[in-house]
């Protein structure tokens, strides 16, 4: 039995309330993390490797919040990297990591942010979008349902209606929207047959890098 994705819809799952995760099928651990500084942050930057550490080893490392971290390993089919530091919306537009028809997904959310910032997903290969969706399924920042290729994204949104999602408004407290969050995980985790080890990214030790300027 696998540890599957609603885990992440957990209070600091990861670090500071949030996590940035980019998992992909068709390429391995270390061509992930290569691909990714080269198409995210362009070639001014590399991936300097760091040794087996923690989450909170890997931030102790960081000099200051504009540096990133990522860990990285693989589950199943999918590789897969997780952030640590820096401002996790940098890791968007990266659509070229899905070149030569590698599969990516990615999965973003940051509690701690002073906006009431919605989980996030987007599924791309070959440089389209696919799938998109915030996890909330709620009408905030722009959309509530799956955006995409139409034939793709109408399988997803089944998958979600079929679930329930969306469901009724959350509460004031947010816990609603906890629950709607993990039960889209528990969506994303069958449909696109996702999984992250929560014990080796929690507490566990992961190869690390820092992405730093070459």
């Amino acid at each position: 039995m696998t540890d599957g994705m609603a885990w992440l819809a957990a209070p600091q799952s990861i670090a500071y309330g949030g996590y940035s995760v980019v998992m992909a099928r068709g390429l391995g651990p270390q061509e992930l993390v290569g691909r990714l500084t080269e198409t995210v942050y362009g070639p001014e930057h590399t991936a300097v490797p760091v040794g087996d550490l923690t989450g909170a080893g890997l931030l102790a490392l960081l000099a200051d919040y504009e540096d990133i971290g990522l860990r990285y390993g693989r589950c199943g089919d999918w590789s897969y990297t997780v952030a640590y530091g820096g401002w996790m919306g940098g890791f968007r537009g990266g659509l070229p990591l899905s070149r030569g028809g590698v599969d990516i997904c990615h999965l973003e959310f940051e509690e701690e942010n002073g906006k009431p910032v919605p989980p996030r997903f987007a599924h791309f290969r070959d440089e389209v979008v696919l799938s998109a969706f915030n996890l909330h399924l709620d009408g905030s920042w722009g959309y509530d349902g799956v955006d995409g290729e139409p034939a793709t994204a109408s399988r997803l949104q089944a998958a979600l209606t079929a679930a329930g999602l969306p469901a009724d408004e959350g509460t004031d407290d947010g816990a609603d929207d906890r629950e709607v969050h993990r039960t889209a995980l528990g969506v994303l985790e069958r449909h696109f047959g996702l999984s992250l080890p929560r014990e080796e990214i929690v507490g566990g030790t992961l190869p690390a890098v820092l992405l730093e300027p070459a």
